[in-house]
């Protein structure tokens, strides 16, 4: 069955990736597996799908969907990862802000984990019980704290603990709201989606609603929801470009937990008081990021705020519901190809300027031929510019606020998006712009990094040039099984 091998193929090949000798095998491997995991999802995404231990793990619509977002994020990193283990260089070097010396964990760690990530959020999306569903979001920070660890200097140390720290206390939020879940149908029913969603109207409503605050206040910690976002732009910063990409996998696999217990509080009759909650978490992670994003320095740690704005977004458009769900549903796709085109991008562009700061980096179009354009056109993407998918997310998400007459709600979410345009089209257009020379002052070593264009490896301009390509085809285009099962899932989830 093609939905059970999304799990199992990859959690063979991470425990495999383990004991292979060769780094070229093993990279193969972590390549192969990415295509067959895309090849799976397809397949499932229009075969019928069969519960697999007695209901427990079944695909339906809202995990199709996400599963696939998953597969395209994994795959575009495979290739890339590939190609950056091979340039990366072995022993210790020098760090580029600090001048100590540091090395990297092994390969076999970062590579095996990789697939033991995927394999993680695959079962999230497949988990139809809420208690394997809260085992499977456990996994995937203990499969993905390795990777933020991978450059072994005290930075990604902290950022490592702070994750680890930060997103253990939210998990133990959300085992204590799923504990409540379970005792607002008096331990009589089970944590099964389809048992909860039975007993809805039977469901203790003061236990229910207490439980869906701590589950939302634990998934949303892992989803980077503001005030619980902290140990995000320390990871995104600190950790290679591709663990980054993936951590929006990961942001977005905590959105379906989130969605899941909703289902639940809709089969209740107590949509409204979740949709409240949501409506006023996007809101705030908006207003969060938009201050953040006005001043920041660094421009690894300006895509974490993007992340935490964009949370705020689908958090959103779950909140407005109607066809707002659908909205926040189609932004998932757009943020998640948009942004992972951008965090790969700034990987190359860290490899050619050796530095993080948006000061240290002027004519990036010249300098990288390929790279620089690309980044351009991925700024684009991310803050909503047609035609690419973002902005009809946005507008679908705002005109359902206004359909419901909402306009304070529109004019406030209006208001954090142009703010995070401003914020985000400032810097990074700016690093694009310029003169290099500018730039390399700094330091000697950045005048050398810059002193002539980086010729680019194919591996690090096709990944990024597929996810922009996707990006523009769903501002364009949304292929008829992709929008039908949209549909599906925001009307399962609650969105009509």
């Amino acid at each position: 069955m093609p939905a059970r091998w999304t799990i199992l193929a990859p959690a063979a090949a991470g425990a495999a990736a383990f004991v292979i000798p060769d780094n070229r095998t093993r990279r193969g491997l972590l390549v192969g597996t990415a295509v067959a995991h895309l090849a799976l999802t397809l397949y499932a995404f229009r075969a019928p799908s069969r519960a697999i231990f007695e209901g427990a793990l079944l695909l339906d619509d809202p995990g199709r969907l996400f599963l696939l977002a998953t597969s395209v994020l994994f795959i575009a990193a495979a290739f890339y990862s590939a190609g950056y283990l091979k340039r990366e260089a072995s022993g210790t070097r020098p760090d580029m802000v600090e001048g100590r010396l540091f090395s990297n964990s092994p390969e076999a760690r970062f590579t095996g984990c990789l697939l033991l990530f995927l394999a993680a959020m695959s079962f999230v999306c497949l988990a139809q019980n809420l208690g394997l569903l809260w085992v499977g979001v456990e996994a995937t920070t203990l499969a993905s704290a390795p990777l933020v660890y991978f450059h072994r200097h005290h930075r990604s140390l902290e950022a490592t603990w702070k994750y680890l720290l930060l997103c253990s206390v939210g998990i133990a939020l959300a085992l204590f709201g799923t504990y409540m879940l379970a005792l607002s149908g008096g331990g009589e029913v089970s944590l099964g989606l389809p048992a909860l969603m039975a007993a809805g109207p039977t469901l203790n409503p003061v236990l229910l609603k207490a439980a869906f605050v701590f589950l939302l206040v634990g998934y949303g910690t892992k989803m980077g929801l503001a005030p619980m976002h902290t140990w995000l732009p320390d990871v995104y910063s600190e950790s290679p470009s591709v663990v980054a990409l993936l951590s929006t996998s990961l942001l977005n696999v905590s959105f379906l937990a989130i969605l899941r217990v909703r289902q639940v509080l809709c089969a209740a009759g107590q949509a409204q008081f979740g949709n409240d909650l949501l409506v006023f978490l996007g809101l705030t992670s908006m207003g969060w990021a938009a201050i953040f994003l006005l001043r920041q320095t660094d421009y690894k740690r300006l895509l974490a705020y993007s992340s935490v704005e964009h949370m705020g977004i689908l958090a959103f458009g779950a909140g407005i519901g109607g066809a707002g769900m659908f909205g926040a549903l189609l932004h998932l796709f757009a943020h998640g190809v948009a942004k992972g085109a951008m965090f790969l991008l700034a990987g190359n562009v860290l490899a050619a300027y050796m530095t993080k700061n948006v000061s240290g980096v002027r004519g990036l179009v010249r300098a990288l031929p390929y790279s620089g354009p690309l980044w351009v056109a991925g700024v684009l993407a991310l803050v909503g510019m047609p035609p690419f998918g973002a902005f009809v997310s946005e507008l679908t998400i705002l005109r359902s606020a206004l359909a419901g007459g909402r306009y304070t709600l529109a004019g406030i979410f209006l208001l954090l998006l142009s703010v995070a345009f401003i914020g985000i089209t400032t810097a990074c257009l700016r690093m694009a712009q310029g003169n290099r020379a500018a730039a390399a002052a700094a330091t000697p070593a950045e005048a050398a990094a810059t002193a002539k264009p980086m010729r680019e490896h194919w591996s690090a301009v096709l990944p990024p040039l597929a996810l922009l390509a996707c990006a523009l085809l769903l501002g364009l285009f949304h292929p008829a099984r992709l929008a039908e099962v949209m549909v599906s899932a925001a009307r399962i989830t609650g969105g009509f």
